[in-house]
């Protein structure tokens, strides 16, 4: 029998979680959701991920949004 993880982030790169965000919200309503200037001034998935990797606070709340997302997505 095989242990998977019960983390729903395993195995999952930010790129993909920022480009799924950005993909079902588009950048104005992600922007909205997380009110971070990445979003909002001039936003692009690279400047994201850069401010993302460097700034916990807002991975976090970038993981725990594509988290309560999911169930959209299936």
């Amino acid at each position: 029998m095989q242990n998977q993880s019960k983390d729903p982030l395993h195995g999952i790169t930010l790129q993909k979680i920022v480009e799924t965000l950005v993909d079902y919200y588009g950048f104005d309503t992600l922007g909205e959701l997380i009110p971070v200037k990445c979003f909002n001034s001039n936003p692009s998935v690279k400047s994201s991920l850069t401010f993302l990797r460097k700034t916990d606070w807002a991975r976090k709340k970038v993981e725990e949004l594509y988290i309560k997302t999911l169930p959209k997505l299936r």
